[in-house]
């Protein structure tokens, strides 16, 4: 048994694979774009390297893509091999084997309850606590974030492995809750520890975005810029948030160079990519921007992506993309993989039938006198979507621009006043009222 520079437990004999899996390790919390090759070298150098197999089945996993659930379920299939060749493994390698079988059979929540049972005495090993934070924020259990590093709070110290990743973990947990003074003092504090902590600087961006401080902000964004331009794709969210805070200043043409030049530099086919460039450019439309063509250059992806409903966030962008592009015969084929989702087995069949499929009826302008009749329990549910509240927002947006639309006083007035609870009022709330009054 080898405990590895991150307090975790394995069964490996080689010290090249050790070193390499310590900087796959790293490069996750860092978002590394090196990260998959630190992990291809851990698996040259130990093919039955457990933490690594299930680290691999875990990422392929949170890409939320149909086709590399195969790919995910063989990891797993090579990671109980590689336990039995190792004569069981160790505890920590079994714990993290037995919560990705959980995720391989479509239940995040399992798995993340099964990381933070197993390692329950050290709450602050870095590997198990990240991957428990993924898959929360991908299911939007903010609760059970916070839950899980305030555990981790209990025994930090500056001193730990990954020190300053973990506190960037515990902002993002405080500010997902509103507590913004509290996840600036620990998102702050994380950066400092760890200059490489895209995560902990993330967090504060999304306090300064909530409380509408658009100029401090783009200062914090700005002087981060050296870390998280470094970051694989995460630099392109990273980019968006930079994007929102000069849409809520009104300035437009840097909102479209940034759009162009590092929120979509690229035409990736990234659920997480497609999300940013989507949202961004539905909020430029509603402000009265033309954004040219830059709906038709996600036409592809989003016709590729119609009928994989592998995580409903993701889908929901999809929808929204094929409504702007007129894409309807795309809507119709997605709208009814919802369905049939819906009437599924897993975390993401329930999010279907409660939000996923009534969200997409309103987006698609085909909503039921039913699903405007539950527009309350719908933004209540609206959570269960994933992703963070900056995301998300862009349902709330769309949901009340629905009510507008359809003459909804009252639903606009409740969507507005649930949006405020977290963030200050903004441009865009105010665009879609003055519709709403027209």
């Amino acid at each position: 048994m080898r405990l590895d520079a991150y307090n975790l437990s394995t069964s490996t004999v080689s010290s090249d694979a050790e070193t390499a899996f310590e900087a796959a390790v790293h490069g996750l919390a860092a978002h590394s774009p090196d990260t998959g090759v630190a992990l291809q070298s851990t698996l040259t150098a130990d093919p039955d390297h457990v933490a690594a197999l299930a680290l691999k089945g875990f990422a392929n996993l949170i890409l939320a893509r149909s086709e590399l659930a195969m790919p995910a379920a063989d990891a797993l299939a090579a990671a109980r091999k590689a336990m039995a060749y190792r004569d069981g493994g160790t505890r920590d390698e079994q714990v993290l084997v037995h919560a990705l079988a959980a995720a391989v059979d479509g239940s995040f929540a399992t798995a993340a309850h099964r990381l933070d049972e197993g390692f329950a005495e050290r709450p602050a090993t870095f590997l198990p606590f990240k991957i428990s934070h993924a898959l929360r924020f991908m299911l939007g259990d903010a609760s059970g974030m916070l839950s899980a590093s305030n555990r981790v709070m209990e025994v930090w110290s500056d001193d730990l492995p990954a020190a300053g990743f973990l506190l960037g973990c515990h902002a993002f947990a405080l500010e997902e809750h509103g507590f913004y003074q509290a996840a600036e003092a620990a998102g702050q504090r994380a950066v400092r520890l760890q200059p490489d902590d895209a995560w902990g600087l993330h967090a504060v961006s999304h306090v300064h975005e909530m409380r509408g401080d658009t100029a401090a902000g783009i200062t914090w964004l700005e002087e981060g810029r050296s870390s998280w331009s470094r970051c694989n794709n995460f630099a392109f969210h990273m980019a968006w948030h930079l994007a929102l805070l000069h849409l809520e200043r009104g300035d437009h043409e840097q909102v479209l160079r940034i759009y162009d030049e590092e929120v979509r530099p690229q035409q990736t086919d990234d659920f997480r990519d497609m999300a940013n460039a989507v949202s961004l450019l539905w909020r430029l439309n509603q402000t009265g921007v033309d954004v040219g063509s830059r709906w038709g250059d996600l036409a592809e992806i989003a016709l590729k992506r119609r009928h994989d409903t592998t995580l409903i966030f993701a889908s929901l962008h999809t929808l929204a993309a094929l409504v702007a592009l007129g894409e309807y015969t795309g809507v119709r084929d997605l709208i009814s993989g919802l369905e049939v989702k819906a009437a599924g087995n897993g975390d993401q069949a329930q999010v279907a039938a409660k939000v996923g499929l009534p969200l997409a009826r309103i987006i698609a302008g085909m909503s039921t006198a039913a699903d405007r009749q539950k527009l309350d329990q719908l933004v209540l549910d609206m959570p269960m979507i994933g992703g963070s509240n900056a995301q998300r927002d862009f349902f709330l947006l769309a949901v009340a621009k629905a009510a507008g639309t359809n003459g909804d006083s009252a639903g606009f007035s409740r969507i507005r006043a649930v949006r405020g609870l977290l963030r200050a009022e903004d441009r865009l709330i105010g665009s879609i009222d003055m519709h709403r009054t027209l």
